[in-house]
């Protein structure tokens, strides 16, 4: 038995719909120079942006008659390429980075992850704060609570808290974000 001759699914376009795509009787058109010509039929819009040597670009597709306009096209993309771009270089990934404590941390120890944190908050990242109980320490929370406190007044000038501490299980998690 022949299975039926599927064709493959038709390629949907991503950006604006250009000249025969546009399937709307009449248009709002704005010629090349930006002045508004007012309503007119597509295939007048078509003819006049191909007299002109540009392309029938539809910018409002969801208004009634939407709005097209006679400009380059290939222009028209290669801007929206490069601003794309530009701004994905100019963006800043914000990351989360952790630092892991314990309630009994001896002072260096403290002073070394303090620098960390610091660090973290001049290069714009957030800071996940972990506080894990062992054994016996689950029976004096109050210490782990004054540590976090400790740590919430020694980066008031530098970070402000995003999440406050929560316990999950053995463990408390704190998260601050540079100001």
């Amino acid at each position: 038995m022949r299975r039926p001759n599927k064709a493959p699914p038709v390629a949907s376009k991503d950006g604006p719909r250009i000249n025969d795509d546009i399937r709307n009787a009449q248009i709002q058109l704005i010629d090349q120079t930006g002045d508004n010509k007012g309503t007119v039929e597509t295939v007048m819009a078509i003819r006049m942006a191909q007299e002109a040597g540009m392309d029938l670009v539809e910018i409002s597709p969801n208004v009634s008659p939407p709005v097209c306009k006679i400009m380059d096209y290939g222009k028209y993309k290669y801007s929206a390429q490069k601003k794309a771009a530009e701004a994905r270089k100019r963006q800043k990934i914000v990351e989360i980075k952790e630092i892991k404590l314990r309630p009994m941390i001896d002072d260096h120890d403290y002073d070394v992850k303090m620098r960390a944190m610091q660090r973290f908050f001049e290069e714009g990242d957030k800071v996940k704060i972990t506080l894990r109980y062992r054994g016996r320490e689950m029976a004096h929370q109050e210490i782990g609570t004054k540590l976090l406190d400790k740590i919430k007044t020694d980066v008031a000038e530098l970070a402000k808290v995003e999440q406050d501490a929560r316990f999950e299980g053995r463990q408390v998690v704190m998260v601050l974000a540079p100001r």
